[in-house]
């Protein structure tokens, strides 16, 4: 059955560039890389239609959807505005150019945004960029627009890739994790979290939200964006080949790529407190929809990113605080707590379990670095292997 146009039109997701005006001559419906003779894949007739279904297909990841559209409208910006041309008349001579300017957008009063500012898309005084960018995020930054402009070939809409012709670098091993807190700062966020105030029902239900949220993030290593779109449903217990429960909580992560997590005896306490606190039974049900997260009050809708974000580094702050009131000597390492982020919470789970000799195999799957292979699906002893050492090394000692 073929769907109606209303239909159809809600499965395209709105303009992500309805803000950004570009005159007929620049819209790139007669772009000199443009594909011809062929038959395209995409119904696009200008760039600005090109991009949008290229990044249609993160619509459901909300972090690479958002850094994609950056990428993209800053070089649609730039193409129309400064080279003057549609984005499919750009040509590996022009991106050469354009890599010059992401060092250094100049006019800064056209393109940077104001210092200390940070103001919606739709403001007047949003700028592009926040500044000019680093030589790693001037290299993600050509990353994604390569694979759009690869996309775009692939789907008909141009004839060549002009980032094809790029130098390619050979891939440089990872670096060692610094973004983590070693055991003693850990110690520190964990003090300032117990020494928050619990008079009140308020202020209890903040301590419990808190215990189980650091909880979640320190003992599961989740993302902030795993918190916030996965729900209580997703723990589930089964019998181990010694016949004992064993607790697990199952995500769906980046990529859409879902993977389970030992939830251990110390992650089932917590999470039984907060529920005790929020009225709800100890444990969940198969498939309840209660958001891993919730807000302090009667609501059950799950919290945003933004809100996740802004509780851990209240608490970092905090920590960071207590650490600068003992004298000048302690200055470096309330600075360092200071800097730290939900994320590295999620290094700092996988730095311990490392550490604590957590099978490295385990760390993987535990944090979803790769994919799980189906055939794990079956490999349940391998699994329970996993539960043992995560419950024994692992702990968040409250």
């Amino acid at each position: 059955m073929t769907p109606n146009n209303e239909s159809a039109a809600a499965l395209v997701p709105p303009s992500p560039f309805a803000a950004v005006h570009i005159s007929p001559e620049l819209d790139g419906r007669d772009g000199i890389n443009r594909a011809m003779g062929n038959r395209p894949q995409i119904a696009a007739t200008t760039d600005v239609d090109a991009i949008t279904a290229w990044l249609a297909r993160f619509i459901d990841s909300p972090n690479t959807f958002s850094n994609y559209r950056k990428e993209a409208e800053r070089l649609l910006l730039w193409s129309t505005g400064v080279a003057q041309k549609p984005v499919s008349s750009l040509t590996h001579e022009d991106l050469l150019v354009y890599q010059q300017f992401l060092s250094d957008p100049q006019p800064a009063v056209q393109w940077v945004m104001r210092s200390g500012r940070k103001v919606a898309r739709t403001h007047a005084d949003w700028r592009p960029f926040a500044g000019p960018l680093a030589p790693t995020s001037r290299r993600q930054a050509i990353l994604i627009l390569n694979s759009m402009f690869g996309w775009l070939v692939t789907a008909g809409y141009l004839a060549g890739n002009p980032l094809s012709l790029s130098r390619q670098r050979a891939r440089k091993p990872k670096p060692r994790v610094t973004r983590y807190l070693d055991d003693e700062a850990w110690s520190e966020v964990k003090l300032a979290i117990e020494a928050l105030p619990r008079d009140s029902d308020r202020e209890r239900e903040h301590y419990f939200r808190l215990r189980w949220l650091f909880s979640l993030l320190y003992l599961c290593g989740l993302r902030v964006s795993e918190v916030t779109q996965n729900r209580m449903g997703g723990f589930f217990c089964r019998r181990d080949k010694d016949s004992e429960e064993r607790w697990w909580l199952e995500v769906t992560g980046k990529g859409e790529k879902t993977r389970i997590i030992p939830a251990t005896h110390e992650l089932m306490v917590e999470l039984a407190r907060y529920r005790r606190e929020k009225g709800l039974a100890p444990f969940p049900t198969p498939d309840e929809p209660t958001p891993l997260l919730l807000p302090i009050g009667k609501q059950t809708r799950a919290l945003t990113r933004a809100a996740v974000h802004a509780i851990v580094k209240q608490v970092f702050k905090s920590a960071a605080d207590r650490i600068r009131a003992r004298g000048a000597d302690s200055e470096s390492k309330a600075q360092r707590v200071e800097q730290a982020s939900a994320h590295w919470l999620r290094h700092t789970a996988g730095s311990h379990m490392a550490n604590n000799q957590v099978d490295l195999r385990h760390v993987r799957d535990n944090l979803g670095h790769e994919s799980i292979s189906t055939t794990n699906t079956y490999l349940h002893s391998s699994d329970d292997a996993r539960h043992r050492e995560t419950e024994a090394h692992h702990k968040i000692g409250w």
